[in-house]
């Protein structure tokens, strides 16, 4: 492994079918007053949000809420949410729903406390609260399997009026100080959203595998995630309701992106930075934005990432390549990769999620480009991954 790095994940998992009888026992770490963040509704329709409100009030907290948090959380839901924060004086905040969910409480609770302009501070210049900032703590309670953001400080924000969704990654203080993690809960969210999710996960493992060509802990263990993914994925479109294949995807989804494989690894979150972009555009679920370019972003990537693309054809989809080239092998993995995807019903190109011709300009604009991975990409180069993926 090559480079420095240290490691700390500060986030304690409760995981399984009685997760949630642990919620009580946090309640004890954290002040009276919670703000509540949820979605559209899914949680009361499933029966969730009565047990949590049920536990929350027998843990004698005050319950503030803030309902409506949307897949790709805006810039005004956050202002929203921040003012709730304030003016209600909260001590702690639950995140009950998806990774966006998640994702938007990390986000309140980095800038209910810093006066100035957050959005500026934190997503445009991506810099960290200053170090005697005060942070408000964050739990969640997850109902979708995709983000990792159960276990990361992460946050994804989109400032519709200007068409721009950007990333932040926080330092360790925003990472949620527990998260609880029941299989059974993610049963009940659309199909789409699944095979999203399902995208999401391959994708996290795949921007940190795809860098470097050392002989790295960390590419063994990220091979074992993809394996156990795509045969849990295959069970899981076939049968929603199985249980073990469901348990499966969400702990892989916790380990793809809660920065342990990342270790001694450049990166490349490219594919984000234009599916990003693409989501802005399009509001199309993330994991499908990320699937709609994927093809084109790695069969450019293939050559000059020559080497670990074969090994992710051999280790991953199991190709032998007796009497094959190392190009042949490499793309007889991408022709795995996209034949799986298929198989899930994952969208292979932007038209199908709503992205035109017209848009190419903008979604291009909107994309951060820096050197990642085997790739050194500028605009123009977005522009024909972009076309390339029409």
């Amino acid at each position: 492994m090559q480079g420095n790095f240290s490691y700390h994940n500060p986030t304690k998992l409760y995981f399984g079918e009685d997760s949630l009888n642990y919620l009580k026992d946090e309640l004890k770490n954290f002040g009276p007053v919670v703000l509540l963040n949820y979605g559209s509704g899914s949680v009361k329709r499933n029966g969730i949000y009565d047990q949590v409100i049920a536990i929350l009030k027998g843990g004698g907290k005050s319950i503030v809420e803030n309902p409506g948090v949307m897949s790709n959380p805006t810039l005004e839901k956050l202002r929203e949410g921040i003012q709730i924060a304030r003016d209600n004086k909260v001590d702690w905040i639950l995140a009950l729903g998806g990774g966006s969910v998640c994702d938007y409480s990390k986000a309140v609770a980095a800038s209910v406390y810093y006066d100035g302009d957050y959005w500026d501070k934190f997503w445009l210049k991506q810099e960290q609260p200053d170090a005697d900032q005060k942070l408000l703590p964050v739990g969640c309670i997850l109902t979708m399997a995709g983000t990792g953001s159960e276990m990361n400080a992460g946050t994804v924000i989109t400032d519709a009026e200007h068409t721009f969704k950007v990333g932040h990654v926080f330092d360790d203080r925003l990472m949620p100080k527990f998260s609880i993690l029941n299989p059974k809960f993610t049963m009940t969210v659309p199909d789409n959203q699944m095979k999203a999710g399902i995208y999401d996960i391959m994708n996290h493992i795949m921007e940190q595998y795809f860098s470097d060509f050392d002989d790295n802990t960390s590419d063994y263990l990220s091979e074992g995630l993809m394996r156990s993914l795509i045969v849990a994925s295959r069970k899981a479109v076939k049968n929603p309701q199985d249980y073990e294949a469901r348990s499966n995807i969400m702990w892989t989804a916790t380990w793809a992106l809660n920065t342990l494989i990342g270790l001694g690894k450049r990166e490349d979150w490219m594919v984000h930075m234009i599916g990003h972009s693409v989501g802005a555009w399009t509001h199309a679920p993330h994991g499908y934005c990320l699937a709609a370019v994927s093809m084109a972003y790695y069969r450019r990537a293939m050559k000059p990432g020559l080497p670990k693309f074969v090994r992710f054809a051999k280790n991953v989809w199991n190709v032998q390549g007796d009497g094959m080239t190392d190009e042949q092998i490499a793309e007889a993995g991408l022709v795995a990769l996209k034949s799986w995807m298929l198989e899930v019903g994952l969208p292979l190109t932007i038209s199908e999620i709503g992205a035109t011709p017209d848009m190419i300009p903008g979604i291009t604009g909107g994309t951060i480009c820096y050197p990642a991975g085997y790739l050194d990409l500028k605009p123009e180069d977005i522009t024909e991954i972009l076309k390339d993926s029409l």
